[in-house]
């Protein structure tokens, strides 16, 4: 049985999109899944499945439980490590390093015609299904996310370095 991180995207964020954890944890288990957790209240759950349970299987239940239209990207505890271990800001303070999770890989024309000169020092690189972000003057300053959130027009979620590592802990 495989343990996933279903990765909710914009929950419990400045009062939007509220979502208890305790009945999200009873939702995914009415789905069928096993040894359910959650961590921190922004959207992270961890659970044992036999492969019955996709991204678009919690998006509905979600939809219906809570009246929300939340974006959902799982991933498995190697999935997590190997984003982890492709860190391509190895030589940046970890506290400054977030992890963007995305449901499918954007284009990389598309990436490769994004402007980073306005944002330094902040910086960004696409890895697959992953943006890393290196934001060294904090999250709660930058316009990088955002921006490319609208130009790589694909739903991100994005964690930092020290929810990451626990949830891979906790997925393992």
């Amino acid at each position: 049985m495989a343990s996933l991180v279903a990765l909710l995207r914009g929950v419990n964020v400045g009062g939007k999109n509220p979502v208890p954890m305790a009945q999200l944890r009873e939702l995914v288990e009415s789905l069928g899944a096993t040894e359910v957790r959650t961590y921190i209240q922004s959207g992270n759950v961890i659970f044992a499945d036999e492969g019955r349970i996709t991204s678009t299987a919690l998006e509905e239940a979600i939809r219906a439980r809570f009246s929300l239209d939340i974006r959902v990207v799982l991933r498995t505890a190697t999935e997590l490590t190997r984003a982890m271990q492709a860190n391509p800001f190895p030589t940046a303070d970890v506290s400054a390093v977030h992890i963007g999770f995305m449901a499918v890989a954007p284009s990389a024309a598309l990436v490769a015609g994004i402007d980073r000169e306005p944002f330094l020092p902040d910086e960004f690189e696409v890895i697959g299904t992953e943006m890393y972000l290196h934001l060294p003057n904090g999250q709660a300053t930058t316009r990088l996310p955002a921006h490319l959130g609208r130009r790589l027009k694909v739903p991100t979620t994005v964690r930092n370095w020290t929810t990451v590592a626990k949830l891979a802990a906790l997925a393992e």
